[in-house]
């Protein structure tokens, strides 16, 4: 990940401000009213973060639940690629500085881990960004230290 904070561009504080006005929905019930990009995909995704937290429960670090979902998906053969370097481009010059995928699964889903009290608007912007850069169309945002449930926010472009 990037040592700095990261500021969402206009188009995405525009798409949170979309977010913040919208009332929150758990998963599964915004999976009954969308569409949703790589249905199947993102329902194996999830039936391993939903086994990690129910094994580990919530309150440990990010580097913890990032070590136990990599067995998970290794038990579920899900295809994943961990903390993948993504290049970072300003004006099409890549830039010295590269972000770090917690999760590429499928080639095609982003995974953001989060082991925080909540999830805010500033995480969201991350995982729009590392979309964007990473030209990746959905995401899931996971917060682990969420009770009594994980936390889990799809994000798409």
């Amino acid at each position: 990940m990037l040592n700095h904070e990261i500021h969402p561009s206009s188009l995405h504080f525009s798409l949170l401000r979309q977010l913040a006005d919208t009332p929150r929905q758990d998963a599964e019930a915004d999976e009954r009213h969308e569409k949703i990009i790589f249905k199947e995909k993102s329902y194996a995704i999830q039936g391993a973060i939903f086994e990690v937290y129910k094994t580990m429960g919530s309150g440990f670090l990010e580097s913890v639940y990032q070590e136990c979902l990599e067995k998970e998906f290794d038990l579920r053969k899900i295809p994943f690629k961990s903390q993948k370097e993504i290049r970072l481009s300003y004006k099409n010059i890549l830039l010295n500085q590269t972000y770090r995928a917690d999760f590429i699964c499928f080639d095609s889903i982003l995974i953001e881990i989060k082991a925080v009290s909540q999830i805010l608007d500033v995480h969201r912007a991350q995982v729009l960004n590392y979309l964007e850069a990473s030209n990746l169309k959905p995401g899931l945002l996971v917060n682990f230290s969420s009770f009594p449930k994980v936390d889990i926010e799809r994000i798409a472009l």
